[in-house]
């Protein structure tokens, strides 16, 4: 009888690529794949609902959210909750959680997401029959000119 043991958890990097008080971009990669981009609010020290969350390792578990339906929690965040990937275009449709798109856009003053829903498609695809995965948040240093 073949020994059956249950697959391991995907593993997805969060690299945030820009950061302002217009927003926290990022790009979103299995392995070293980019499939999607990201969305959240600036950094303001973690502040729930008006903060993205800290750089770090995280477990995020399936559940089914009464505003966004099937989707996917970041747990163990100090001192916050209900942190949910799900589609939108704009930070004002984060209320904390992580915007899952394709593509950038809008303007300097305004910058967007958009083509969300091919890109959280494409997210809930690859974690199509995993009910977790573990997720790395990093970010690229500020400065390029060091890795020069």
């Amino acid at each position: 009888m073949p020994d059956y043991r249950p697959p391991l958890p995907i593993t997805l990097t969060l690299l945030r690529v820009g950061q302002s008080d217009r927003g926290t971009f990022g790009v979103l990669r299995n392995g070293a794949v980019p499939f999607a981009i990201t969305m959240e609010l600036p950094w303001t020290d973690n502040t729930p609902n008006q903060s993205c969350i800290p750089t770090g390792r995280y477990i995020c578990r399936r559940i089914r959210s009464p505003k966004f339906g099937n989707t996917f929690e970041v747990t163990q965040v100090p001192n916050r909750s209900h942190i949910l990937f799900h589609k939108g275009n704009t930070l004002e449709d984060t209320e904390g959680c992580i915007l899952v798109a394709e593509e950038f856009s809008g303007t300097h003053d305004k910058p967007m997401v958009v083509s969300s829903e091919r890109g959280f498609g494409e997210f809930m695809a690859l974690l199509n029959g995993q009910n977790a995965f573990n997720l790395n948040i990093a970010s690229v240093p500020a400065d390029l000119s060091e890795w020069v």
